[in-house]
């Protein structure tokens, strides 16, 4: 297992990669402003990565002053969960349990904290099979769908927590 660095701590040079990697998947996610990208991971529930910069995941709880439509569609139906606001692993180095490992681990500190779920979307148009076919294999069923940007479409996802116990972590590589 790799060690996670906390990003609201990071050194700028690993923020500065992220913000590349992000970039390079803005249609999956978002572009990000140098100060966007420092301002989400200091306001997050959770914002990690490995150290070497090939993967990373920002999520927010259901209190965080956050504007995004998708979280807002979240906060709107279900109390006590922690939203994935994104999360990307390097094209190269899918397949190498990174994106499991990150959420694992968020699975566990929402546990911890008493959430009973976790939130995020995935992009239905345009498509983005590949993360479907992850977030189908992390336990994360569809709860809704919403159209949040013009030519955008998204599909809700909600991955209910086990808060008595470790919740089951899929074999499958991402």
């Amino acid at each position: 297992m790799r060690q996670l660095v906390d990003l609201a701590r990071a050194p700028q040079a690993l923020l500065t990669r992220l913000r590349a990697l992000n970039d390079a998947h803005a249609e999956q996610t978002s572009p990000l402003t140098p100060e966007a990208l420092a301002g989400m991971c200091r306001a997050a529930f959770a914002a990690w990565a490995p150290e070497d910069g090939s993967a990373f995941l920002i999520a927010f709880d259901e209190s965080a002053d956050y504007a995004s439509p998708n979280f807002r569609w979240f906060r709107d139906r279900y109390d006590r969960f922690v939203y994935v606001d994104r999360i990307v692993v390097a094209g190269d180095r899918r397949g190498e349990g990174m994106g499991r490992q990150l959420y694992a681990a968020l699975f566990e500190a929402a546990r911890a904290s008493g959430r009973a779920r976790v939130a995020c979307e995935v992009n239905r148009v345009p498509p983005n099979p590949v993360s479907d076919a992850f977030h189908a294999r992390m336990g994360f069923a569809r709860v809704g769908e919403g159209g949040p940007a013009p030519g955008k479409t998204v599909r809700y996802l909600l991955r209910p927590l086990d808060t008595g116990g470790p919740a089951p972590i899929p074999r499958e590589s991402d």
